[in-house]
């Protein structure tokens, strides 16, 4: 992968906060590993200018308190300053429904918490192979100028 990348992690779950953050914590390409408990608190972070970078990856739980990550998504694909975030669902949720409405949302992968490593190393694979061959829209995969 080329540059660091900057990870807010969108996620309620204590357990799954400690098993993202310890599996890309051990990654030397992870800068940072931001946490909201719930997708209102993710976009006032986006949409708050600390976490803007060229290399920011979401990755977000879909059953949460207050904004659940399929409204995050619906957000964040609707805010022209973050459209071109990449984000990534992880949750426990393997509903065709869920994946189909995520999918619809232009989620940039779907991983389903099936076992306690399992979906960390995928997700991990996932994302050295998306940063090293990805193409960015102009102005960053965040749209920062």
């Amino acid at each position: 992968m080329s540059g660091s990348i900057h990870v807010l992690l969108v996620d309620d779950d204590p357990l799954t906060i400690i098993s993202v953050k310890r599996a890309l914590g051990n990654t030397p390409e992870i800068a940072s590993v931001t946490v909201a408990e719930d997708g209102l608190a993710a976009l006032a972070l986006l949409r708050g200018g600390t976490l803007s970078s060229e290399r920011l990856l979401v990755i977000t739980d879909l059953s949460m308190p207050r904004m659940s990550g399929l409204e995050l998504l619906a957000e964040v694909r609707a805010d022209p300053a973050l459209r071109n975030v990449p984000v990534v669902v992880l949750t426990t949720s393997s509903r065709d429904v869920d994946r189909r409405a995520a999918f619809e949302l232009q989620v940039a992968g779907y991983f389903v918490k099936r076992s306690a490593r399992k979906p960390f190393d995928e997700l991990l694979q996932w994302m050295r192979s998306y940063w090293s061959s990805a193409e960015f829209a102009p102005g960053g995969a965040a749209g920062s100028s």
